[in-house]
This record gives structure tokens, sequence and C-alpha cells, in this order.
């Protein structure tokens, strides 16, 4: 197996591991939420989670950064910096941690923030694995929105559903 290979494998593995971190948060996070008031153990819980989360992205973006490193070394005719698919990946990792950081420092509501990751790490894992079609940083931007509109609408609604009737 060759470098670009490992390195290919290892950014889908960090992807992997982030869209399984986020669904499976969401999924506690509601689980939690069930008694009205989350305690200490199911912080506990969501901390493993958002460790998992840390993981991801560090695999994902060294794999990435080596795989830039190799193409510059290559003298690849057609550098990572050229394509369009390589600055959405770099975008949206940017935008995982700054929302993270925004979320965790309440700066942004939990309903957008949650959604609004969840939907980047999803785009992140079709980046990885080439199931995105071939889009303009602009024309994902658009569909990144779009799907967090939707993914919002969503959540929101599983949330309700789960939440305590009074």
């Amino acid at each position: 197996m060759t470098l670009a290979a490992i390195l290919v494998s290892l950014q889908a593995l960090g992807a992997i591991v982030g869209v399984v971190g986020v669904m499976w948060g969401e999924m506690s996070y509601v689980r939690a939420m069930k008694d009205g008031a989350i305690d200490t153990a199911e912080r506990i819980h969501l901390s493993h989670i958002a460790r998992a989360l840390r993981f991801g992205m560090m695999l994902l973006l060294l794999a990435s950064l080596g795989l830039v490193v190799l193409a510059f070394s290559a003298h690849a005719p057609l550098q990572p910096a050229e394509q369009s698919a390589y600055w959405i990946e770099m975008l949206l990792a940017l935008l995982i941690i700054f929302l993270s950081y925004a979320l965790s420092r309440r700066k942004v509501s939990f309903a957008l923030g949650s959604a609004s990751i969840f939907s980047a790490w999803w785009f992140l894992a079709l980046l990885a694995f080439g199931q995105l079609p071939s889009l303009t940083l602009g024309a994902a931007i658009a569909l990144y929105l779009i799907a967090t509109g939707i993914l919002y609408g969503l959540l929101w609604y599983a949330r309700m559903l789960a939440m305590p009737r009074s």
C-alpha cells in the first residue's frame, strides 16, 4: 500500500469517526434530556464523545496535511490548493472547529450549532469518500446551508418528540 493510499484511508477514517461521534452525541443528548436534566454521568459520556470528535478531526487534518506535502514533494501536476474539493474540506473543518468552540462557550444556540456541526461532519465524510459531485466553493456553501436548514428542522422535531411532556 502506498503512502498516499494510507493517508487517504486515514482521512476517511477521521471522517467516519467524526460522523459516528456526532451521531452518537446527538442520540446521547436526546436520551439525556428525556428526564429534563443532564446529570454528571451523562456529562462524562458527552465528554468522551467530544474526545472522539477531536480525534477524528486531528486524524482528518493530519492526513490532509500529509497529502498536501506528498503532492508537493512528488511535483504533482495538480496541487491540492488548486482544487475546490480541498478548499471545501478546509472550510468545513474550520467551520466545525469554530462552531464547536462557540457552542462550548454558549456563543451560538445549541440547536443551530449542533445542526451546523452535524451537517458539516456529514459533508466532510461524503467529500472524503468522493460521494459529493464536483462543486465550486460557492455551490458547496449553498448546498451546505440548505442541508443545515433542513437538518435544523429535523433535529428540532426529533428533540421535541423526545422531550418529556408536562
